[in-house]
This record gives C-alpha cells, structure tokens and sequence, in this order.
C-alpha cells in the first residue's frame, strides 16, 4: 500500500474545499442566503424608491429635481460603486471576506440614511454616490463569500437567486413609495425622506445576522490559517442531521502555505493566463449595466411623463415589473446548475434583447397603456434579471480563489463605468427631448448590446456548472 507522501515545509494539505462541497443543503446554508442576500434586499428597496419617488423628487415642496438632475443622481450612485468596488475588493482578498462584509454594510446603512436628510441637488447626489460605494463594496465582499460557502451543486442556482432578491426589496420599495406619498400619512416632501431613513435603520437587523457567520475557510486555508478553515468546516459539518458516506473520500489539495499577491500577478491572471474569460465577463457586465441601468433608473419618467401616471401611483407600476425580474433567477436558477451556465446565459441575454428591441418599436409607435408597458418590461426583465445575476456569478467563478474578490470588483467596475453610469444620464436626457423615437433609440442600442453578450457566451462561455471553485480556477498557490 502507498503511504502518503509528507508535505513540504512550504505546503499545507487540506480537504476543506472538497468537504464543503459535498455537504447537503444545511440551515447554516440559509443563514448565508439570508445574512448576506439581505442587503441586496436593502438596496433593492431603496433604489426602487428613488426610481417610484422620483417624480415627487421633481416636485418644489421637496427638492425639485429636474428630470437631467434625476439622470444625474442615479450615475452619481453608480460612480460610488465603482470607487467602492475597486477599494473595497482588495481589501477583501487580503483582510477577509467577513471584516469587509461589515464595513461595507455600516457605509451603507449611514450613507442611506444621510440620503433621507438632504436638503438639495449636491448633498442628494453626494450621499447617493456614498451608499454606491458602500453597495460595490457589498458585491465583491458578499458574491465572493456566497461562491466559497455554498456546495457546489447550488452554486448556481443560489447566487442568482440571492441577486435576484435585489427585486423583493424592489416590490417593497414599490409598495412603500405609495403610501410614503400618501398625502393623508404624510405631508408633501416629508414622505420621502422617512422612507430612507426606514430602510438605512432596517439594515441594522442584517449587521446583527452577519455576526453569527465565520470567515471563508477558503479565504484561510489560501492565508495560512489551516487550523480556522479546518475548524469553521468541522464546525458546519457538525450540523449534519446525519453522517455523510465515508467514500469516495474528500479530495485533498495541496497550497503554498503563503502566497503574495502582486499587480503584476492579476496582470498576467487576465491578459496572459484567462484571456477568453477575462472578455467574456467584460462583456456580460458592462451590456447588463447598460441595459439595466439606463431603464430602470428611468421608468417612472416614462410613467409620468408619456403615461400621465400620478407620481404617487408609480409603485403599482414598478411592484409587477419588480416581481417579474425576481421570478427570473428564481425560477430559472435551477437550470443554470443542471442545463449548464452556457445554454441558459446565452438564452437569457439573446430573449431579453430581442425583447427589448421589438417591445421598444411597440412603444414608439403609441400601442401600449400604462399597464401593458408595465406587462411588456416585466416580461423582458424575467429573462435579463436571470442572465445579469449569471454575469456575477461568472466572473466570481472563473478566476482564482485568492483575487475572487478583487477580480468580482474589477469587472463590476468597468461593467458599472461603462454601462452604468452613462445609461442613466443618456436616457434621462433621451426622455426629456420628449421625443418616442428618440427613446427607442436607446432601446435599440441596449437591445443590441445583450445580443451580442449572448453571442460571446456561446464562444467563451464557461462550464463551471457542478464543479468545484478549485476546479474551475486553480487557486495561484496550488501545488502539484
């Protein structure tokens, strides 16, 4: 019989990863879903309100936002998420994922609720732009900690789905606009500021959940820190209703006991080592962004402006479009893990931006109400919601452990700065030419930026369905 062969003085052996993998789906997996999918909640709640409430934000006895200055707010968001992203990604590869995941949630409750007490144009678009950067720390911090935890087998479908509850505090934030602008609950241009100062004060619930969550025992074992992954592993596997087989065993690795990560490294990382993946996630984020960004921020100007929709009627409108784009990863999800990441990406991006193009020449043309509109965009973000929540989970996927989250902030950076911050604006200003045919043109442009996301998915798509992180990525301090 062989014996094992002795580690080197330089290396560790573990099986950490392996045993993760195969674990069932256990409470402690819940308490991941809802601990770090509950901020997502959060921003979903606060951004719909900005988009439902935008029209009283227009109006003089609040701050009087002109329909640019609306533009102008929701880039500004985005460009706090990108400086955030970018800072606070590093700092999660080398600090921990759980450190990180509690700064980043205490920038953004605060900055929420400094969003409540703004009394003009500037300060609104300050603190907007610095709950952005608490948010884009969120997704680094929080996609990278999801990947490690979660087995294998649910990878897929439980990344999507906790993005995806980005639109539960979506149809809050609809319901919520409607009775913050209820004139008899509150007065005129006081409403709006109580519904954020409520949602930066509901965030505290989800700081009190996050403290009953251990550091990734990838994130250790790839820090030196063997003994704390192997015991956070013991720990959850203690929870087992029963024994799992004891064959096949788990499979052991073999790290560097230190490894340092340099510029020059992700350098080579991206151009060198994964040039296919580092386009294809380029082009999943940034034609996402562009599409959801430019839309969404802007929906309830299309509303009120070419619908005659009340301002304080605009949550009945965003409520099914927010229930549509939740449905989607929900209940596609499961397909990315069994039909394969490649198949459905590709589906989810190629239906949505036929949608967009052709349900946008139906409304150029005049032939939609309020209601069917709202019917139509519902319909389009079913399918996008689920390939844009598959954008993160494949740049998460396709690098290695130790740069996860670096590399998750990098492309969410260019994807927002690209996309996201000049959709916005460009559409804001589209609306307020006043012109359809204008608008459509816009649509037209987002309609062809997923068609050809979905044509480079069929070409570098990865495989990454039911396979390990390590598998997919080998870590940079793998040894043979």
């Amino acid at each position: 019989m062989d014996t094992p062969r002795p580690a080197e003085p330089d290396t560790i052996e573990t099986d950490a990863p392996s045993r993760l993998d195969r674990l069932p789906w256990l409470r402690f997996h819940s308490l991941v879903v809802v601990a770090l999918g509950g901020t997502w909640i959060l921003d979903g709640l606060e951004v719909t309100l900005v988009g439902s409430l935008s029209g009283a934000l227009g109006d003089r006895a609040s701050l009087g936002l002109t329909g640019a200055q609306i533009g102008l707010t929701a880039s500004a968001y985005l460009a706090g998420a990108v400086l955030g992203a970018l800072v606070f990604g590093g700092l999660t590869d080398r600090y921990g994922r759980k450190p990180l995941f509690m700064v980043t949630l205490t920038i953004y409750i605060a900055a929420t609720l400094m969003t409540g007490l703004a009394w003009n144009f500037w300060s609104f678009a300050l603190f907007r732009f610095l709950t952005g950067a608490g948010i884009g720390g969120e997704y680094a911090a929080i996609n990278s900690a999801v990947q490690e935890f979660i087995p294998a087998r649910y990878r897929g479908r439980t990344d999507l789905a906790i993005n995806g509850s980005w639109w539960i505090g979506g149809a809050i934030g609809a319901v919520g606009s409607i009775l913050v602008l209820d004139p008899r609950l509150f007065p005129p241009g006081v409403g709006w500021r109580f519904a954020f100062i409520a949602g930066g004060l509901m965030g505290l619930v989800i700081v009190f959940l996050r403290r009953f969550l251990p550091e990734s025992p990838r994130w250790l074992m790839t820090h030196g820190r063997l003994h704390e992954a192997e015991a956070v592993v013991a720990n959850i596997e203690a929870t087992l209703p029963a024994p799992l087989p004891t064959t096949p065993p788990p499979r052991t690795i073999r790290l560097a006991s230190t490894h340092r990560l340099t510029l020059a490294s992700i350098a080579h990382m991206l151009f060198v080592r994964y040039p296919r993946r580092l386009v294809l996630g380029l082009t999943l984020m940034a034609t996402q962004a562009f599409c959801y960004n430019a839309i969404f921020f802007t929906y309830a100007l299309i509303l009120t402006r070419y619908y005659g929709v009340p301002a304080n009627a605009v949550g009945w409108f965003i409520l099914p479009f927010a229930i549509g784009n939740f449905l989607g990863p929900l209940l596609l999800g499961p397909l990315f893990d069994t039909i394969g990441r490649k198949v459905m990406i590709t589906a989810t991006y190629a239906a949505s931006g036929v949608l967009i193009i052709a349900l946008g020449r139906l409304f150029e043309q005049g032939v939609f109400n309020a209601a069917e509109q709202t019917a139509a965009w519902s319909l389009i973000f079913f399918f996008a919601s689920a390939g844009a929540s598959a954008a993160y989970l494949t740049v998460g996927e396709s690098f290695p452990l130790e740069a996860r989250a670096l590399t998750i902030a990098l492309f969410y950076a260019f994807g927002t700065a690209v996309g996201g911050v000049a959709g916005p604006a460009v559409f804001g200003a589209l609306i307020d030419t006043g012109s359809r045919e204008k608008i459509f043109v816009g649509y037209v442009l987002g309609g062809a930026l997923m068609l050809t996301a979905a044509a480079v998915e069929i070409v570098l798509g990865v495989a990454a369905e039911r396979r390990s992180l390590e598998d997919i990525a080998p870590p940079f301090s793998l040894r043979p």
